[in-house]
């Protein structure tokens, strides 16, 4: 995070906000299974299969169909001509779209394997040189690193570079306690919201300079 300009920093918060927001939503629909968070899942497909239990299926399914997503948001931050962030953000909404469509008609298998799509095609926003170097959904790394860089700051090290990991976590964290106090009024309908947070992030991340080709 320290690498990026402060541009691109507050791009990456509002996005895991973004994250945050869309994965309450759907833990929630969902009944406990994660549309971003797949380190939950994988503990559920674990526990689940030690079981024999049929949440084993539901959790492998979302981390096969997050992997997809994976794979189409690189492809496409890789084929555009323009602006590679912008254009995985376009993808984005429109997958969210694509699932709050579903959510509205009850079909919420088709919102999550939308969800979960659109989750991991977010994460090809901060590739470079073939990895990611900013997760957006999910925040093992980012604390571990904040951890590091607080104890650097006690240590006598550089005062406030635990300050952009903080905010990372703070981002996803705030977006999920508002997917979830909109969750009993709005349901899936909520994702509207995410939709329109995706386009509004694809306008800002096509004027960053670093994003275009």
């Amino acid at each position: 995070m320290n690498r990026y300009e402060r541009r691109i920093q507050v791009l990456a918060i509002g996005l895991s906000g973004l994250a945050g927001f869309v994965d309450a939503t759907g833990f929630i629909s969902l009944g406990g299974f994660f549309v971003s968070f797949m380190s939950g899942n994988t503990t559920r497909f674990a526990v689940g299969l030690a079981a024999g239990a049929v949440s084993a299926a539901i959790a492998i399914g979302l981390i096969a169909t997050f992997v997809f997503g994976v794979m189409a948001g690189t492809l496409v931050s890789r084929r555009t001509r323009y602006n590679r962030a912008a254009s995985v953000l376009v993808l984005v909404a429109v997958l969210l779209a694509v699932a709050a469509v579903f959510g509205t008609a009850g079909s919420l298998p088709g919102a999550a394997v939308a969800m979960a799509l659109a989750m991991g095609a977010e994460n090809a926003i901060f590739e470079r040189e073939g990895e990611v170097h900013i997760g957006l959904t999910y925040m093992t790394g980012t604390l571990v690193k904040l951890g590091q860089h607080l104890l650097g700051a006690f240590l006598g090290g550089e005062r406030w570079a635990w300050r952009p990991y903080f905010l990372l976590w703070f981002g996803l964290t705030s977006g999920a306690v508002a997917g979830a106090l909109l969750h009993p009024w709005l349901g899936l309908g909520a994702l509207w919201i995410a939709v329109a947070a995706a386009i509004l992030f694809a306008i800002a991340a096509s004027q960053i300079r670093e994003f275009r080709r």
